[in-house]
Protein backbone atom coordinates (compact mmCIF):
# COMPACT_ATOMS: atom_id res chain seq x y z
CA UNK A 1 0.00 0.00 0.00
CA UNK A 2 0.95 3.15 -0.70
CA UNK A 3 0.45 6.26 1.31
CA UNK A 4 -0.63 9.83 -0.65
CA UNK A 5 -0.08 13.26 0.46
CA UNK A 6 -1.12 14.71 4.16
CA UNK A 7 -3.86 16.76 2.07
CA UNK A 8 -5.47 14.41 -0.06
CA UNK A 9 -8.76 12.86 -0.10
CA UNK A 10 -11.18 9.99 -1.39
CA UNK A 11 -14.49 10.75 -2.03
CA UNK A 12 -17.43 8.42 -2.44
CA UNK A 13 -20.28 8.90 -4.01
CA UNK A 14 -22.91 6.80 -6.82
CA UNK A 15 -24.06 10.45 -8.24
CA UNK A 16 -21.80 11.60 -11.16
CA UNK A 17 -22.85 15.34 -10.21
CA UNK A 18 -22.13 15.21 -6.65
CA UNK A 19 -18.72 12.92 -7.05
CA UNK A 20 -17.85 15.92 -9.57
CA UNK A 21 -18.42 18.52 -7.61
CA UNK A 22 -16.71 17.42 -4.32
CA UNK A 23 -13.88 16.92 -6.74
CA UNK A 24 -13.81 20.00 -7.74
CA UNK A 25 -14.68 21.78 -4.59
CA UNK A 26 -11.51 20.05 -2.89
CA UNK A 27 -9.33 21.13 -5.64
CA UNK A 28 -10.00 24.13 -4.83
CA UNK A 29 -8.68 23.98 -1.74
CA UNK A 30 -5.36 22.26 -2.81
CA UNK A 31 -6.36 18.93 -1.96
CA UNK A 32 -5.55 15.96 -3.88
CA UNK A 33 -8.90 13.93 -5.12
CA UNK A 34 -9.70 10.45 -6.15
CA UNK A 35 -13.28 9.44 -6.51
CA UNK A 36 -15.11 5.90 -6.43
CA UNK A 37 -18.86 5.03 -7.98
CA UNK A 38 -19.62 2.87 -5.19
CA UNK A 39 -18.30 0.88 -2.13
CA UNK A 40 -16.45 -1.80 -3.54
CA UNK A 41 -14.60 0.32 -5.68
CA UNK A 42 -13.41 2.65 -2.90
CA UNK A 43 -12.76 -0.09 -0.47
CA UNK A 44 -10.56 -1.34 -3.46
CA UNK A 45 -8.70 2.22 -4.16
CA UNK A 46 -8.18 2.31 -0.59
CA UNK A 47 -6.69 -0.80 -0.45
CA UNK A 48 -4.14 0.61 -2.91
CA UNK A 49 -3.61 3.87 -1.47
CA UNK A 50 -3.85 5.48 1.93
CA UNK A 51 -5.80 8.65 2.31
CA UNK A 52 -6.00 10.71 5.61
CA UNK A 53 -9.11 11.58 4.47
CA UNK A 54 -12.54 9.78 3.36
CA UNK A 55 -15.96 11.31 2.41
CA UNK A 56 -18.47 9.18 1.80
CA UNK A 57 -22.00 8.83 0.93
CA UNK A 58 -24.55 6.16 2.65
CA UNK A 59 -26.66 4.79 0.24
CA UNK A 60 -25.14 3.30 -2.87
CA UNK A 61 -26.01 0.28 -5.32
CA UNK A 62 -23.47 -2.07 -4.56
CA UNK A 63 -22.74 -1.24 -0.31
CA UNK A 64 -22.87 1.39 1.71
CA UNK A 65 -20.92 4.25 3.23
CA UNK A 66 -20.56 2.61 6.43
CA UNK A 67 -18.80 -0.61 4.72
CA UNK A 68 -16.58 1.91 3.16
CA UNK A 69 -16.01 3.54 6.75
CA UNK A 70 -15.04 -0.35 8.57
CA UNK A 71 -12.85 -1.40 6.31
CA UNK A 72 -11.08 2.07 5.75
CA UNK A 73 -10.77 2.31 10.30
CA UNK A 74 -9.92 -1.50 10.40
CA UNK A 75 -6.85 -1.11 8.37
CA UNK A 76 -5.97 2.82 8.81
CA UNK A 77 -7.73 4.22 12.10
CA UNK A 78 -5.63 7.53 11.87
CA UNK A 79 -8.26 7.96 8.70
CA UNK A 80 -10.88 10.52 9.62
CA UNK A 81 -14.12 9.72 7.72
CA UNK A 82 -16.93 11.72 6.78
CA UNK A 83 -20.61 10.37 6.02
CA UNK A 84 -23.15 11.70 4.10
CA UNK A 85 -26.58 11.37 4.52
CA UNK A 86 -30.07 12.22 3.52
CA UNK A 87 -32.48 13.45 5.73
CA UNK A 88 -34.41 9.14 6.24
CA UNK A 89 -30.47 7.58 7.21
CA UNK A 90 -29.40 10.04 9.80
CA UNK A 91 -29.91 7.38 12.14
CA UNK A 92 -27.60 5.23 10.47
CA UNK A 93 -25.15 8.01 10.38
CA UNK A 94 -25.64 8.68 14.32
CA UNK A 95 -24.73 5.24 14.26
CA UNK A 96 -21.77 5.44 12.16
CA UNK A 97 -20.52 7.96 14.43
CA UNK A 98 -20.91 5.58 17.71
CA UNK A 99 -18.65 3.03 15.33
CA UNK A 100 -15.71 5.49 14.34
CA UNK A 101 -17.35 8.18 11.74
CA UNK A 102 -15.99 11.63 12.58
CA UNK A 103 -18.89 13.84 11.33
CA UNK A 104 -22.29 13.22 9.19
CA UNK A 105 -23.15 16.22 7.07
CA UNK A 106 -27.37 15.80 5.77
CA UNK A 107 -27.56 16.58 2.51
CA UNK A 108 -27.92 18.74 0.24
CA UNK A 109 -24.83 19.81 1.82
CA UNK A 110 -22.95 23.16 0.71
CA UNK A 111 -19.18 23.36 0.21
CA UNK A 112 -18.44 25.87 3.06
CA UNK A 113 -20.28 23.63 5.55
CA UNK A 114 -18.16 20.49 4.61
CA UNK A 115 -15.00 22.40 4.39
CA UNK A 116 -15.48 23.12 8.23
CA UNK A 117 -16.60 19.83 8.70
CA UNK A 118 -13.45 18.64 6.87
CA UNK A 119 -11.01 21.36 9.18
CA UNK A 120 -12.61 20.54 11.98
CA UNK A 121 -11.58 16.33 11.71
CA UNK A 122 -8.80 16.95 10.50
CA UNK A 123 -7.06 19.15 13.16
CA UNK A 124 -9.55 16.30 15.88
CA UNK A 125 -6.99 13.50 13.96
CA UNK A 126 -3.60 15.96 14.03
CA UNK A 127 -4.19 16.80 17.88
CA UNK A 128 -4.46 12.83 18.71
CA UNK A 129 -1.79 12.19 16.96
CA UNK A 130 0.06 14.60 18.44
CA UNK A 131 -1.12 13.51 22.13
CA UNK A 132 -0.03 9.79 21.61
CA UNK A 133 3.51 10.86 19.99
CA UNK A 134 3.93 12.82 23.04
CA UNK A 135 2.93 10.16 25.49
CA UNK A 136 4.94 7.38 23.49
CA UNK A 137 8.00 9.35 23.65
CA UNK A 138 7.30 9.46 27.67
CA UNK A 139 9.00 5.96 27.60
CA UNK A 140 12.13 6.75 27.77
CA UNK A 141 14.85 3.89 28.06
CA UNK A 142 16.95 0.66 26.14
CA UNK A 143 17.09 -1.95 29.00
CA UNK A 144 16.17 -5.30 27.74
CA UNK A 145 13.33 -5.64 30.48
CA UNK A 146 12.06 -2.41 29.42
CA UNK A 147 12.48 -3.16 25.79
CA UNK A 148 10.79 -6.33 26.71
CA UNK A 149 7.91 -4.71 28.39
CA UNK A 150 6.98 -2.52 25.40
CA UNK A 151 7.41 -5.91 23.09
CA UNK A 152 4.65 -6.92 24.80
CA UNK A 153 2.54 -4.19 24.80
CA UNK A 154 3.07 -4.31 21.11
CA UNK A 155 1.60 -7.51 20.68
CA UNK A 156 -1.11 -6.80 23.20
CA UNK A 157 -2.46 -3.58 21.32
CA UNK A 158 -2.95 -5.89 18.07
CA UNK A 159 -6.05 -7.52 19.61
CA UNK A 160 -8.89 -6.18 21.86
CA UNK A 161 -8.17 -8.83 24.45
CA UNK A 162 -8.41 -7.11 28.20
CA UNK A 163 -5.03 -6.21 29.66
CA UNK A 164 -3.97 -6.42 33.27
CA UNK A 165 -0.25 -4.64 34.20
CA UNK A 166 0.91 -5.67 37.42
CA UNK A 167 3.60 -3.24 38.59
CA UNK A 168 5.09 -1.04 41.39
CA UNK A 169 4.11 2.55 42.00
CA UNK A 170 5.93 4.78 39.92
CA UNK A 171 6.86 2.86 37.29
CA UNK A 172 4.58 3.88 34.27
CA UNK A 173 2.02 1.49 34.53
CA UNK A 174 -0.70 4.19 32.69
CA UNK A 175 2.17 5.49 30.01
CA UNK A 176 2.52 1.67 29.14
CA UNK A 177 -1.80 1.66 28.90
CA UNK A 178 -1.52 4.79 26.55
CA UNK A 179 0.84 2.84 24.72
CA UNK A 180 -1.18 0.11 24.03
CA UNK A 181 -4.20 2.74 23.15
CA UNK A 182 -1.89 4.95 21.04
CA UNK A 183 -1.00 1.19 18.95
CA UNK A 184 -4.01 -0.21 18.62
CA UNK A 185 -7.00 0.23 16.18
CA UNK A 186 -8.45 1.68 18.73
CA UNK A 187 -5.83 4.98 18.80
CA UNK A 188 -8.48 7.14 17.00
CA UNK A 189 -11.25 6.88 19.45
CA UNK A 190 -10.93 8.01 23.11
CA UNK A 191 -8.76 7.02 25.94
CA UNK A 192 -10.33 7.70 29.19
CA UNK A 193 -8.61 7.03 33.14
CA UNK A 194 -10.92 6.22 36.19
CA UNK A 195 -8.54 5.81 39.10
CA UNK A 196 -10.92 3.06 41.92
CA UNK A 197 -9.63 3.88 44.71
CA UNK A 198 -10.37 7.83 44.12
CA UNK A 199 -13.98 7.67 44.46
CA UNK A 200 -16.55 5.90 47.34
CA UNK A 201 -18.56 2.96 46.40
CA UNK A 202 -21.09 4.54 45.29
CA UNK A 203 -19.78 7.31 43.07
CA UNK A 204 -17.34 5.04 41.60
CA UNK A 205 -20.56 3.01 40.29
CA UNK A 206 -22.11 5.98 38.81
CA UNK A 207 -18.64 7.18 37.16
CA UNK A 208 -17.95 4.28 35.45
CA UNK A 209 -21.72 3.28 34.53
CA UNK A 210 -23.49 6.54 34.50
CA UNK A 211 -27.10 7.77 35.98
CA UNK A 212 -30.31 8.71 34.64
CA UNK A 213 -31.99 11.84 36.54
CA UNK A 214 -33.57 11.05 39.85
CA UNK A 215 -31.65 7.73 40.36
CA UNK A 216 -30.35 8.95 44.02
CA UNK A 217 -30.33 12.02 45.54
CA UNK A 218 -28.37 14.68 44.00
CA UNK A 219 -29.08 13.05 40.71
CA UNK A 220 -30.52 15.98 38.94
CA UNK A 221 -29.76 15.67 35.97
CA UNK A 222 -28.70 12.42 33.66
CA UNK A 223 -24.81 11.49 33.18
CA UNK A 224 -23.25 9.37 31.22
CA UNK A 225 -20.73 7.13 32.40
CA UNK A 226 -16.80 5.94 31.57
CA UNK A 227 -17.95 3.20 29.62
CA UNK A 228 -20.28 5.28 27.13
CA UNK A 229 -17.23 8.26 27.10
CA UNK A 230 -14.70 5.76 26.37
CA UNK A 231 -16.72 4.48 23.64
CA UNK A 232 -14.88 2.71 21.22
CA UNK A 233 -12.02 3.55 22.63
CA UNK A 234 -10.18 2.10 25.87
CA UNK A 235 -11.18 2.35 29.25
CA UNK A 236 -8.24 2.60 31.95
CA UNK A 237 -9.04 1.08 35.55
CA UNK A 238 -6.28 2.36 37.52
CA UNK A 239 -5.46 0.74 40.99
CA UNK A 240 -8.29 -2.22 40.16
CA UNK A 241 -7.20 -3.51 43.41
CA UNK A 242 -9.21 -1.28 44.97
CA UNK A 243 -11.99 -1.40 43.77
CA UNK A 244 -15.17 -2.34 46.30
CA UNK A 245 -16.25 -6.65 46.44
CA UNK A 246 -19.73 -5.03 46.05
CA UNK A 247 -19.27 -3.23 42.81
CA UNK A 248 -17.15 -6.25 40.69
CA UNK A 249 -19.78 -8.69 39.68
CA UNK A 250 -21.12 -5.74 37.00
CA UNK A 251 -18.33 -5.11 35.91
CA UNK A 252 -17.21 -8.64 35.27
CA UNK A 253 -20.90 -8.57 33.40
CA UNK A 254 -19.57 -5.80 31.26
CA UNK A 255 -16.33 -7.32 30.38
CA UNK A 256 -18.23 -10.54 29.49
CA UNK A 257 -21.54 -10.07 27.84
CA UNK A 258 -20.09 -6.57 26.94
CA UNK A 259 -23.36 -4.21 27.92
CA UNK A 260 -24.64 -2.75 31.21
CA UNK A 261 -27.20 -0.84 32.49
CA UNK A 262 -27.06 2.52 33.94
CA UNK A 263 -27.71 3.70 37.35
CA UNK A 264 -31.69 3.51 38.41
CA UNK A 265 -32.32 2.52 34.62
CA UNK A 266 -33.44 -0.88 33.55
CA UNK A 267 -32.72 -0.33 29.71
CA UNK A 268 -29.55 -2.33 28.41
CA UNK A 269 -26.27 -0.03 27.01
CA UNK A 270 -23.74 -1.88 24.82
CA UNK A 271 -20.33 -0.90 25.39
CA UNK A 272 -17.51 -1.81 22.63
CA UNK A 273 -14.40 -0.60 24.50
CA UNK A 274 -11.31 -2.49 25.40
CA UNK A 275 -10.42 -2.51 29.00
CA UNK A 276 -7.01 -2.21 30.59
CA UNK A 277 -6.64 -2.48 34.51
CA UNK A 278 -3.34 -1.33 36.31
CA UNK A 279 -2.60 -2.63 40.07
CA UNK A 280 0.49 -2.30 42.52
CA UNK A 281 -0.76 -4.90 44.47
CA UNK A 282 -0.22 -8.47 43.75
CA UNK A 283 -4.30 -9.63 42.51
CA UNK A 284 -3.57 -13.15 42.68
CA UNK A 285 -2.95 -13.14 46.21
CA UNK A 286 -6.08 -11.12 47.05
CA UNK A 287 -7.90 -13.60 45.49
CA UNK A 288 -6.63 -16.30 47.33
CA UNK A 289 -7.95 -13.72 50.81
CA UNK A 290 -10.76 -13.16 49.60
CA UNK A 291 -10.59 -9.55 48.74
CA UNK A 292 -10.95 -10.16 44.85
CA UNK A 293 -12.93 -11.88 42.91
CA UNK A 294 -11.11 -15.21 41.24
CA UNK A 295 -13.59 -14.71 38.07
CA UNK A 296 -12.86 -10.88 37.44
CA UNK A 297 -9.36 -11.89 37.60
CA UNK A 298 -9.16 -14.23 35.18
CA UNK A 299 -11.07 -12.16 33.03
CA UNK A 300 -8.66 -9.23 33.28
CA UNK A 301 -5.98 -11.18 32.93
CA UNK A 302 -6.30 -12.16 29.24
CA UNK A 303 -2.93 -10.54 28.96
CA UNK A 304 -0.56 -9.95 31.61
CA UNK A 305 2.26 -7.27 31.46
CA UNK A 306 4.48 -6.87 33.96
CA UNK A 307 6.28 -3.39 34.33
CA UNK A 308 10.21 -3.33 35.83
CA UNK A 309 10.85 -1.36 38.84
CA UNK A 310 13.58 0.82 38.03
CA UNK A 311 16.11 -0.79 40.34
CA UNK A 312 16.43 -3.28 37.51
CA UNK A 313 16.85 -1.54 34.93
CA UNK A 314 19.36 1.07 36.22
CA UNK A 315 21.28 1.30 33.09
CA UNK A 316 18.31 3.78 31.89
CA UNK A 317 18.90 6.00 34.71
CA UNK A 318 21.09 8.42 32.89
CA UNK A 319 18.95 8.60 29.71
CA UNK A 320 16.18 9.35 32.01
CA UNK A 321 17.60 12.04 33.82
CA UNK A 322 18.82 13.81 30.85
CA UNK A 323 15.13 13.73 29.90
CA UNK A 324 13.47 15.02 33.34
CA UNK A 325 16.45 17.73 33.14
CA UNK A 326 15.23 18.62 29.67
CA UNK A 327 11.71 18.78 30.11
CA UNK A 328 11.96 20.53 33.83
CA UNK A 329 14.61 23.11 32.53
CA UNK A 330 12.36 23.98 29.64
CA UNK A 331 9.21 24.78 31.45
CA UNK A 332 11.31 27.10 33.27
CA UNK A 333 13.02 29.04 30.36
CA UNK A 334 16.47 27.43 31.54
CA UNK A 335 19.20 26.33 29.44
CA UNK A 336 19.32 21.97 30.16
CA UNK A 337 22.44 21.50 32.56
CA UNK A 338 25.52 19.30 32.33
CA UNK A 339 25.93 16.22 34.27
CA UNK A 340 29.01 15.38 36.58
CA UNK A 341 29.54 11.74 36.39
CA UNK A 342 29.64 11.29 39.61
CA UNK A 343 26.16 12.63 39.92
CA UNK A 344 25.30 9.89 37.68
CA UNK A 345 27.12 7.35 39.38
CA UNK A 346 25.14 8.59 42.83
CA UNK A 347 21.98 8.14 41.12
CA UNK A 348 22.59 4.81 39.98
CA UNK A 349 23.44 3.73 43.55
CA UNK A 350 20.19 4.52 44.67
CA UNK A 351 17.66 1.74 44.38
CA UNK A 352 14.46 4.36 43.73
CA UNK A 353 11.67 2.50 45.80
CA UNK A 354 9.39 5.41 44.34
CA UNK A 355 10.29 4.12 40.84
CA UNK A 356 10.37 6.62 37.87
CA UNK A 357 8.14 8.92 39.26
CA UNK A 358 10.99 9.46 42.46
CA UNK A 359 13.66 10.14 40.08
CA UNK A 360 11.33 12.58 38.48
CA UNK A 361 10.43 14.51 41.55
CA UNK A 362 14.07 14.18 42.48
CA UNK A 363 15.30 15.89 39.13
CA UNK A 364 12.66 18.47 39.15
CA UNK A 365 14.01 19.25 43.06
CA UNK A 366 17.51 19.54 41.46
CA UNK A 367 16.62 21.67 38.72
CA UNK A 368 14.56 24.09 41.12
CA UNK A 369 17.93 23.98 43.22
CA UNK A 370 20.46 24.64 40.51
CA UNK A 371 22.01 27.40 39.17
CA UNK A 372 22.08 26.52 35.44
CA UNK A 373 25.46 25.23 35.24
CA UNK A 374 26.58 21.63 35.52
CA UNK A 375 25.13 19.66 38.24
CA UNK A 376 27.29 17.76 40.87
CA UNK A 377 27.25 15.22 43.18
CA UNK A 378 26.73 18.13 45.99
CA UNK A 379 22.98 18.10 45.00
CA UNK A 380 22.56 14.42 46.23
CA UNK A 381 21.91 14.41 50.01
CA UNK A 382 23.85 12.91 52.39
CA UNK A 383 21.22 10.50 53.15
CA UNK A 384 20.87 9.69 49.38
CA UNK A 385 22.08 6.27 49.32
CA UNK A 386 21.37 2.67 47.69
CA UNK A 387 17.81 1.43 49.16
CA UNK A 388 16.50 -1.86 50.25
CA UNK A 389 13.88 -3.18 48.09
CA UNK A 390 13.07 -5.76 50.59
CA UNK A 391 11.11 -5.58 53.49
CA UNK A 392 12.48 -3.48 56.17
CA UNK A 393 14.12 -6.18 59.06
CA UNK A 394 11.36 -5.82 62.30
CA UNK A 395 12.19 -6.02 66.17
CA UNK A 396 9.52 -8.31 66.65
CA UNK A 397 11.43 -10.92 68.67
CA UNK A 398 9.36 -14.56 67.49
CA UNK A 399 9.09 -16.85 70.27
CA UNK A 400 6.77 -19.25 71.00
CA UNK A 401 3.21 -18.29 72.99
CA UNK A 402 3.39 -14.69 71.14
CA UNK A 403 0.06 -13.43 69.59
CA UNK A 404 -0.19 -13.65 65.87
CA UNK A 405 -1.92 -10.44 66.54
CA UNK A 406 1.02 -8.62 67.86
CA UNK A 407 3.83 -9.99 65.08
CA UNK A 408 0.91 -8.28 62.92
CA UNK A 409 0.71 -4.87 64.58
CA UNK A 410 4.59 -4.79 64.98
CA UNK A 411 5.45 -5.65 61.53
CA UNK A 412 2.98 -3.24 60.32
CA UNK A 413 3.75 -0.40 62.30
CA UNK A 414 8.05 -1.11 61.46
CA UNK A 415 7.01 -1.30 57.70
CA UNK A 416 5.18 2.29 58.23
CA UNK A 417 8.16 3.75 60.14
CA UNK A 418 10.12 3.01 57.35
CA UNK A 419 7.93 4.12 54.71
CA UNK A 420 7.30 7.06 56.67
CA UNK A 421 4.01 6.78 56.35
CA UNK A 422 3.55 5.96 52.99
CA UNK A 423 0.88 3.08 52.71
CA UNK A 424 1.16 2.35 49.08
CA UNK A 425 4.90 1.16 49.71
CA UNK A 426 3.89 -0.37 52.62
CA UNK A 427 1.25 -2.51 50.56
CA UNK A 428 4.05 -3.31 48.09
CA UNK A 429 6.87 -4.28 50.71
CA UNK A 430 4.22 -7.00 52.36
CA UNK A 431 2.30 -7.87 49.29
CA UNK A 432 -1.13 -6.57 50.17
CA UNK A 433 -3.15 -4.89 49.09
CA UNK A 434 -3.52 -0.72 50.04
CA UNK A 435 -6.86 -1.30 51.20
CA UNK A 436 -5.55 -4.07 53.65
CA UNK A 437 -2.80 -1.66 54.58
CA UNK A 438 -5.67 0.63 55.73
CA UNK A 439 -8.39 -1.86 56.99
CA UNK A 440 -4.67 -2.76 59.84
CA UNK A 441 -4.08 0.73 60.57
CA UNK A 442 -7.88 1.47 61.72
CA UNK A 443 -8.11 -2.48 63.33
CA UNK A 444 -5.00 -1.44 65.24
CA UNK A 445 -5.27 1.99 66.37
CA UNK A 446 -2.87 3.42 64.77
CA UNK A 447 -2.73 7.33 64.39
CA UNK A 448 -2.39 8.25 60.80
CA UNK A 449 -0.12 11.12 61.53
CA UNK A 450 2.27 9.02 63.36
CA UNK A 451 4.55 7.87 60.67
CA UNK A 452 4.88 10.28 58.78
Amino acid sequence: MTSLSPKSVLVVDDEPGMRMALQANFRREGWMVETAAGASEAIRKFAQQRFPLVVTDVRMPDGDGLQVMHSVRSSAPDTAVIILTAFGTVPEAVQAMHNGACDYLTKPISFDQLQSSVSRVMQRAQQVSATESAESAEIIGHSPTLRETLERARQAARSDADVLIEAESGTGKELIARFIHGASNRRGRPFVAVNCAALPEHLLESELFGHVKGAFTGATAAKPGKFEVAEGGTLLLDEIGEMPLALQPKLLRVLQEREFERLGDTRVVRANVRVIATTNAPLFRMVEEGAFRADLYYRLNVIPISVPPLRERLGDIPCLAEHFAAKYAAAAGQPKPGFDPEFIAGLERHAWPGNVRELSNFMRRVLALGNGGVIGPEYLDPGFLRTSSSAPATDVVLKPGIAMRDVEKRLLETTLEATRGNRTRAAELLGVSVRTIRNKVREYGLPPRRFA
